[in-house]
């Protein structure tokens, strides 16, 4: 600890934090410093009253950005003992971020403060009686039980400027004048059942996992007890719909307020968000939670959510990626409100760029793009060119007088990251799939986003992490050309291990021939993982369960895994698969022909029906179900152990044990026996009179956690895929699947889950490995 630190916690001791409290401030720097100007506004006002000094602290913490200015003004105010509690220190706080005028109305401040209101203890026994008598029927049925949160609710609605601690006093006391002492009755704790506590306990644990203050959850297989929209209601604080000012680092211009108004006068005060893809690349795991998080607020709050295409880079966009998109939106369950192009404001965002030209605010530069590059390339020489150049010749670009590369059109802000003048507008001579060769000019992100957020009254802009050092040029921009503006929200990225996400390396992977294409079921594009056979709703309860954080969510497969398995093991019917066949013949078969048996589609709830499958002398059973030598620890087939066929009521034994040129089992021949009073030790799958299907099996693309690290993996991504990664079997199957659509999930007993591929047809069925029944410690 230096010595200024030092003298930094002495100084925020002297208004009543403790030493590990002034500890903890100072490590905030923007708190640290609104402390410190605070006090030293105390010294200046003569210092404070001892309700004072909190209030500093509390004003510290609370006061935002956009109006720190005021400080001295409010801590003047505390001094005078003018504001003298918590409510009325927020009730100024709020006054001044609704009312952004340069010019302060005092009169109306301290009327929205209750300066000068005093509220006597008569006030409050007065209030707090009434109150006490419309709920004194159900006082006098629970006594102590009684929830009395509900009477202090209504009291401060009441008595808004009225010290907390007295109405809280004054509510006590008139609770033990109606009820008496608390007798040994009221002192019992309410019983609860021990599953109903354990029930409470985990939901609470998952409950704190999903908060947004807290780390993602790592509870393996965890299914979270809040879905989306309700983890969004419940956990995420953000501003109601026309409160914009009050989120910190919002911009406020003098027609903010008008903007905001017409905005709610617009939408009825509904909430709106965007999920604004680029249609260049299929949708991955990373965009289900942009999905989610978009989609799930809007609906948690009754409002709606557009699916609005980025299509402003013509040159990589292609139709297969706008249906992709929109297939796996409605994949995931979600509908969106309206399906939008930045392409359908082009005309609109070209007017703002001229508004801009001539305010001063956006100029025509020539520097190209090697050096523009980095965070500190040279100022353009043209930045300071007139007004009425930049208009001519930004025509001209739209006119298509300049070449691509030999000007872009730039806007005058600096980025948070400190890069200057980031480009609006550049020339490509590429046709667009919706304008056609209407335009060679196509407006940048930094430049449409916002904008067309504007257009669309979106209340809620959220982003992932990094784009927060675009949030200046976000409100920059709506500000410079004086149109509503929304507030961006930035939230952490997911991340998988063991897997990459960009489109320009599955593009690789693909052109290499390591995968087949966007949807090979080794890869985490949405697209493969619905091949794969993984629900939609695992995939939005994975999404749920790692929360909305700032910061960034890097998980192992497994986790994600662990969500699909629990809700295919729900979801997923039985049926019995071999995938390496071994023939066994029962000598002494019981019945004079095949006998039908029933399995139970859910062994633990037999009231989701049964199918049927055959049972004859010849079945097909798992090669690595039968060992000719023992091993200790083996409970399955050997020439000395029976093991039981699962579903059938009997047990084999093995009769001989016959081999093929060399030497290899072809066949077991057994002896089968009802299975009675002496249970096997084990009971395993079988087939007989099987279906022939092609059963895939699958295993993790790369080797290292992370493929894209040069430390991990110096040789590049590439060298680091997993030549085992897919291995096919031909397997034999219940014939009871032969009518199974594509996309049908199955769990294969003792196996795992599995979905029909779409490359089954009429001739073959083909099966995709979703996961197995237990994470495998040996994978790769």
């Amino acid at each position: 600890m230096t010595p200024d630190q030092e003298e930094l916690i002495a100084l925020f001791v002297t208004v009543g934090l403790s030493r590990q409290k002034a500890l903890e401030t100072l490590k905030n720097d923007f708190v640290s410093d609104n402390l410190i100007k605070a006090i030293k506004e105390a010294g200046k006002n003569g210092g404070l009253p001892s309700e004072g000094k909190m209030l500093l602290y509390h004003l510290a913490t609370k006061i935002k950005s956009q109006v720190v200015h005021h400080l001295p003004f409010i801590v003047k105010y505390i001094c005078s003992g003018k504001i003298d509690s918590v409510q009325r220190l927020d009730a100024a706080l709020d006054f001044l971020l609704s009312h952004p005028s340069d010019t302060l109305d005092v009169k109306s401040f301290e009327e929205a403060c209750g300066v000068g209101i005093v509220v006597s203890p008569e006030d409050i026994e007065r209030v707090v009686e009434k109150l006490i008598a419309v709920h004194k029927e159900e006082l006098l049925e629970k006594r102590y039980r009684f929830n009395t949160g509900l009477i202090m609710q209504d009291a401060r609605l009441q008595l808004k400027w009225a010290d907390g601690k007295a109405v809280k006093s004054e509510v006590d006391l008139q609770i033990l004048d109606l009820l008496g002492p608390k007798t040994e009755s009221d002192l019992v704790p309410l019983q609860k059942s021990d599953k109903k506590t354990k029930s409470a306990k985990q939901s609470a644990a998952v409950k704190k996992d999903l908060d947004i203050d807290d780390s993602p959850s790592t509870i393996e297989g965890a299914q979270s007890s809040l879905t989306i929209s309700e983890l969004m209601k419940t956990k995420v604080h953000f501003h109601k719909p026309g409160e914009n000012y009050k989120t910190e680092g919002y911009v406020m211009t003098p027609n903010t307020l008008n903007l905001l108004k017409e905005h709610l006068k617009r939408t009825g005060g509904q909430v709106r968000t965007r999920f604004p893809p680029e249609p260049n690349g299929i949708l991955h795991i990373g965009h289900a939670k942009a999905i989610n998080i978009n989609f799930g607020y809007a609906a948690a709050y009754n409002g709606v959510c557009f699916l609005r295409y980025d299509d402003t880079n013509p040159e990589k966009e292609e139709e297969k990626f706008f249906v992709g998109i929109k297939d796996m939106v409605e994949w995931l369950g979600y509908k969106p409100y309206k399906i939008t192009h930045s392409s359908d404001y082009f005309d609109q965002l070209y007017e703002w760029a001229v508004v801009l030209i001539k305010k001063g605010l956006a100029y025509v530069c020539h520097q190209n793009q090697e050096e523009m590059k980095g965070f500190n390339p040279p100022p353009s020489p043209w930045r300071d060119r007139p007004i009425h150049e930049n208009l001519q010749l930004f025509e001209d670009m739209k006119n298509g007088k300049i070449d691509e590369g030999e000007a872009t059109l730039r806007m005058k802000i600096t980025l948070e990251e400190g890069k200057q003048d980031p480009v609006a507008y550049r020339i490509k001579f590429v046709p667009h799939h919706r304008t056609g060769s209407k335009w060679c000019i196509y407006p940048t992100y930094d430049y449409t986003h916002c904008l067309c957020d504007s257009i669309e009254d979106i209340t809620h802009s959220l982003c992932t992490k990094e784009f927060q050092n675009r949030r200046s040029s976000y409100y920059w921009l709506c500000n410079a050309l004086d149109i509503y503006c929304p507030v961006q929200w930035e939230y952490g990225r997911l991340n998988l291990n063991y897997t990459v996400v960009s489109k320009r390396k599955i593009g690789k992977l693909i052109s290499e021939g390591i995968v087949k294409d966007w949807d090979d079921p080794r890869l985490y594009t949405l697209t493969a993982l619905r091949r794969r056979g993984f629900p939609p709703e695992a995939i939005n309860s994975f999404c749920a369960e790692m929360g909305v954080t700032g910061a960034q969510s890097v998980v192992d497969p497994q986790k994600l895994e662990a969500v699909v398995r629990n809700t295919l093991n729900l979801s997923a019917p039985r049926r019995m698969v071999v995938l390496e066949p071994l023939k066994i013949t029962i000598i002494n078969f019981p019945f004079p022909k095949s006998s039908d048996v029933q399995v139970p589609n859910f062994p633990n709830d037999p009231q989701q029906g049964f199918h049927v499958v055959q049972f004859d002398k010849e079945v097909y059973i798992e090669r690595s179900d039968f060992k000719e030598l023992e091993e200790k620890g083996y409970r399955r087939l050997t020439p000395n152990q029976p093991v039981g066929l699962r579903h059938t009521g009997y047990a084999i034994a093995v009769s001989e044990v016959i081999k093929d040129l060399s030497g290899k089992v072809a066949e077991v021949k057994v002896t089968c026996q009802p299975v009675l009073n002496q249970k096997p030790k084990a009971f395993i799958h079988w087939v007989s009179h099987p279906l022939e299907v092609e059963v895939r099996l699958y295993e993790r693309l790369f080797m290292h956690k992370n493929p894209e690290d040069p430390n991990e993996v110096p040789k590049g991504f590439l060298s680091d895929c997993n030549k085992d990664s897919l291995q096919v079997v031909q397997a034999y199957a219940d014939v009871s699947m032969k009518l199974a659509n594509v996309y049908d999930k199955f769990q294969f007993e003792r196996l795992g889950f599995f979905s029909v591929d779409p490359d089954s047809n009429s001739m073959k069925l083909v099966f995709n490995r979703t996961v197995t029944l237990k994470e495998d410690a040996g994978k790769v």
